[in-house]
């Protein structure tokens, strides 16, 4: 009869630790830092400019 009530409490006993479940696991956001080169603005104009030299020489 004692063995029955001491697995009786250590089941409840075991039961109540286990009640929250696995806590969360949270992981910390990482951002991504993009930085621009100073020539970013200059590809464009350079290209148009390529393609109105190629079809000002047809």
């Amino acid at each position: 009869m004692k063995k029955i009530a001491l697995a009786t409490a250590f089941t409840l006993a075991a039961s109540t630790a286990f009640a929250g479940g696995a806590p969360e696991v949270v992981v910390p956001e990482v951002k991504a830092v993009t930085t621009s080169s100073s020539a970013g603005g200059l590809v464009v104009p350079l290209l148009l400019l390529l393609v109105l030299a190629a079809a000002a020489s047809n």
